[in-house]
């Protein structure tokens, strides 16, 4: 059954879309220094994963706020660049997340939705979950407002 929330649920990913996707995720320094990645590009939905680190811990052990955030802020973001012009690319206006258990297991893995694609903004939910073996609990719940840079492609590594 297709998610009649995200637009595009359900229909396969154009190539170029994911590649643009992917080649933006790996610009970010950020991203690299959670050691996270980029797992799953659908048509207004991207997925990623951050494994667990000490170094990416608070003081009870937990994967700390600021990690989850960054995760679940950058999927929520390339779900919606899965939605806009190729010579385009994205900047988040706002973001709200609810942290609403202790986010611990062997990843995190944070999901952002695209919820009404707009022609300057979009609206994404987003959805972190921690994951140890087959257990998946949700930690994080929170929604975004992307602005889709029209004409502006991300700036090349060059």
């Amino acid at each position: 059954m297709a998610d009649t929330m995200t637009p595009g649920a359900g229909e396969p990913i154009d190539p170029a879309v994911r590649e643009r996707v992917l080649a933006s995720f790996a610009r970010q320094g950020l991203m690299r220094h959670l050691g996270a990645s980029v797992v799953a590009v659908a048509p207004g939905m991207v997925t990623i994963r951050m494994p667990f680190r000490e170094e990416l811990t608070q003081q009870h052990g937990y994967f700390h706020a600021g990690g989850t955030s960054a995760i679940a802020d950058s999927a929520g973001g390339y779900a919606g660049l899965t939605m806009f012009p190729a010579d385009s690319s994205v900047l988040t206006v706002e973001f709200k997340i609810n942290l609403i258990a202790p986010a611990e297991g062997d990843h995190l893995e944070a999901v952002g939705r695209v919820v009404k694609a707009g022609r300057t903004l979009t609206i994404c939910q987003l959805e972190v979950f921690g994951v140890k073996g087959e257990t998946r609990t949700l930690v994080a719940v929170g929604q975004q407002t992307l602005i889709c840079l029209a004409g502006r492609p991300d700036r090349s590594d060059g």
